[in-house]
Parts: structure tokens; sequence; C-alpha cells
């Protein structure tokens, strides 16, 4: 169901209004009235085309919510907690008095992203830069050309590490005395496992294993290990007990 429209509310005898409160020079306090906040009240109303239910919570609410979200870099939680202890929080979202309990549950923040989705984002986007307009932050030279900053993009670099480095001019060093005609006694390729694998028994424990390894060691064996009768497991090349 559509949220139900906040009108303005009248004073209070027992209770200060928020404008008696707050420093009216504060960030938040200037920056509300660049917002149009009128913009999310239309445009995200449409998102609850059902006419029963439980009437949704303020666009300008959740817009508020999600702009501090974003602007101090808090969790769901998180800034429904600070809204609740701090005055300018709740002055920046529409409150007149200052309020003691939780606007919502934290998890609506996150169905609220879902309903309205991308669509939702570049709304809150192109409001952002109106009010950077109207402040003065920006030019309108400065919005016709986006700098992308790719810090924060995925990218199919590896990281330059010292081994990795190192090993990168080693082949490269080798690909040129191989050009030259420069035959190396050695290129100090890194060694590679053996494709053979070890016969390894289930049974016996720790004492077989090192008899396999014992017999691999025994002069003239080589590389062979004799028969064992016991349930074996192929175990990979360079495994040691």
């Amino acid at each position: 169901m559509k949220h139900r429209p906040r009108y303005p509310e009248q004073n209070d005898l027992l209770r200060p209004r928020l404008d008696d409160l707050i420093d009216m020079r504060h960030e938040l306090v200037k920056l509300s009235p660049l917002i149009d906040w009128a913009f999310f009240e239309t445009e995200w109303a449409g998102f609850f085309p059902s006419s029963t239910g439980r009437p949704a919570t303020s666009p300008r609410l959740v817009a508020g919510l999600l702009y501090l979200q974003q602007a101090f870099r808090l969790s769901d939680e998180a800034v429904v907690a600070r809204w609740v202890e701090n005055p300018y929080y709740q002055h920046f979202t529409g409150e007149t008095f200052f309020q003691h309990r939780p606007p919502i549950d934290p998890t609506s923040l996150t169905r609220w992203r879902k309903r309205f989705g991308e669509a939702g984002v570049e709304g809150m986007l192109t409001q952002t830069i109106r009010a950077g307009l109207k402040s003065g932050a920006i030019d309108e030279d400065s919005v016709k050309r986006v700098a992308v900053d790719t810090t924060v993009m995925e990218k199919s670099i590896a990281h330059p590490t010292d081994a990795r480095l190192h090993e990168r001019a080693r082949d490269q060093q080798v690909e040129l005395a191989q050009e030259a005609g420069v035959e190396l006694r050695q290129s100090y390729a890194p060694p590679t496992a053996s494709p053979c694998a070890i016969v390894m028994p289930l049974g016996g424990g720790i004492r077989a294993i090192n008899r396999v390894y014992a017999l691999r060691n025994e002069e003239g064996q080589g590389s062979r290990i004799q028969q064992i009768n016991w349930p074996s497991l192929i175990v990979p090349p360079g495994l040691k007990p």
C-alpha cells in the first residue's frame, strides 16, 4: 500500500522542535532543502500499486537514510541506530520533533533497495547532482564528462611480487640467450613435480610409510617401489610423511 502523506506538524508545548535544538549552520541542515524530496514521494509511490495492507514507509525517510548511509559509510543497522541518537539525522529525514525509537527495522532498507532497483539508485544520483548544482559545489561543465575511478574496478593484472618479477627476468634472459645462440649450462627454471606417484599403504601407519621411503633409498632400488600386498592409496608426488 502507498505511504501516507506527511502533513506539517503543529508546535507542541511539551516538546521542543528540532529547529530550536540544532545548529542551523550544520552541513546536513544546509543540504536538506537542496534535495527535491517531492521527487521520491512521486516516483517511489509507483512501487506500491496495491490499495490494501499496511501503508509503506515514507519515501523521504528511506531516501534520507540511504543518503546518510552512503555519506558516512554505515551499515543498515548502524544508520538506524545513529538516527535515534542524532537530531541532525532526524531533521535531515524530515522529522519535526526528536524521536526516541527507531523509525523502521534495518531489514526494511534491504527490501526497499530490491524494490526500486537500479532505477531508484539513478534517481538518487540525479538528485545528488542537482543538489550540487544548486549549492555551487559543481558547475554544468563538470557534469559533461565523467571520470571513472578504476581503483575499485576488477582487473586481470597479477600483483608484481619479487618472486614473480625475478622469474620473469630469468625467463626473458633465457629467451634472449637462445635467440643469440648462446648455450647455457643451466636455465635455472623452477623444478617441476615428477609425474610418477608413490604407492602408499593404508595400513601400518607411519612405520609402513617410512618403510616405503626406505625402500626407495636403498642402494640399487632407484625410484622403484617393491610390491606391497596392502590396500593402497595414490599420493601426489612430493608428499612426505
